[in-house]
């Protein structure tokens, strides 16, 4: 078993990433979590019909009496009143403050889940056990929790750490070929910012990647894993450091928002969003030509990414509302070179609006 420490204040904790490892999940928390917890699941449907019964059949063989609750599927409903929908099932389940909520799926559920423990009985532990690329390689990890407004992502949530986060590799050789490659973009996301031998991975071991190598995949999550936790040891609350990790995701969510959050995933956002935060660095003179193209080589390379339909301008109107925008002005993490990044405030419109056009020119080639 690999163990990864998050060394965050006051209570620092592990991810623990082995293959199989869902069929002793119970066991890991008998361990961790004080006498009296009780379990509540919460998850989606695709997830309970594929390994429920193996997570719960975990559960049970190690003494907890644990309960299931669903919430719809999708990013549409990462909103206020699924959170709210799932608080009034927790009551009528009889949780009390010993309750402990297991967030069992993907990022959405992750964040939706972990924002709920935040808020019911005035916050509650959580677990993470994620059950897709995106969620086992950064969205489990670091304690960001929270749910969409239609003006943007994340807007409403709250740092809220979990207890444990439990990752088995293994639960991915369920995830639908377009789920899979979306989730890789966050990995190939930590290669850019700080880990450039892992960035070299994608572009040496592409097939290997494509393949779902056991292995490979492994070191792939277990290497994004390592550069998140150190990055939310020394920056908890996003004021420093941290920010490094919205590499793509400016522009990303802005996408994605545009959109209605239907027609691409979040880390195809993420990956469109990461070529046009490379071609923005170009435009600012932070980043050779050379190095903008391994970018979008490596992120290309993944897979087809959905065809974009957008006015450019109305993305830069998106840009206003991010979280990262801070004083007026919009805050962009740009690359200037495999493995480095840095915080540009002062980055033209014209400059963006280029980017933007240029994504949505490549989309349609």
């Amino acid at each position: 078993m690999i163990t990864i420490p998050v060394n965050v204040k006051p209570r620092p904790y592990d991810a623990l990433i082995e293959t199989g490892l869902l069929s002793h999940a119970g066991t890991q928390l008998r361990n961790l979590l004080p006498a009296g917890s009780r379990l509540f699941v919460v998850t989606v449907t695709p997830v309970r019909r594929k390994w429920g019964k193996k997570l719960m059949g975990s559960l049970t063989a190690a003494g907890f009496d644990a309960k299931m609750l669903e919430m719809p599927e999708g990013e549409r409903f990462k909103r206020l009143q699924t959170v709210e929908t799932l608080a009034e099932k927790l009551t009528i389940a009889g949780a009390d403050r010993n309750a402990v909520i297991l967030a069992f799926g993907g990022g959405v559920c992750g964040d939706v889940a972990g924002f709920l423990a935040s808020m019911y009985m005035r916050g509650v532990e959580v677990v993470q056990i994620p059950t897709t690329v995106l969620a086992q390689v950064d969205a489990s990890v670091g304690g960001k929790t929270g749910v969409n407004l239609k003006a943007g992502k994340n807007l409403i949530g709250a740092f809220w750490q979990p207890r444990v986060v439990l990752i088995d590799p293994a639960v991915l050789s369920s995830l639908p070929p377009r789920e899979y490659r979306a989730g890789l973009y966050e990995a190939l996301k930590c290669g850019v910012i700080g880990n450039p031998e892992l960035f070299r991975e994608f572009e040496e071991r592409r097939d290997k990647i494509a393949q779902r190598d056991p292995a490979t995949v492994e070191r792939l999550i277990a290497e994004s894993v390592r550069l998140k936790a150190h990055v939310v040891s020394v920056d908890e609350k996003e004021n420093g450091l941290r920010r490094v990790l919205n590499f793509g995701h400016t522009i990303g969510h802005a996408l994605e928002a545009e959109t209605g959050y239907r027609s691409l995933l979040h880390g195809e956002a993420v990956a469109w969003g990461m070529i046009a935060a490379a071609e923005v660095a170009a435009g600012v003179g932070k980043l050779v030509d050379a190095e903008v193209l391994r970018i979008r080589e490596a992120t290309l390379a993944v897979g087809r990414l959905p065809k974009l339909e957008l006015k450019p301008k109305s993305i830069l109107r998106r840009l206003q509302s991010d979280k990262k925008t801070r004083n007026g002005h919009v805050h962009f993490v740009l690359p200037t070179a495999i493995g480095k990044v840095e915080i540009v405030s002062d980055v033209p419109e014209r400059v963006v609006l280029a980017a933007v056009e240029e994504i949505q020119e490549l989309s349609r080639g």
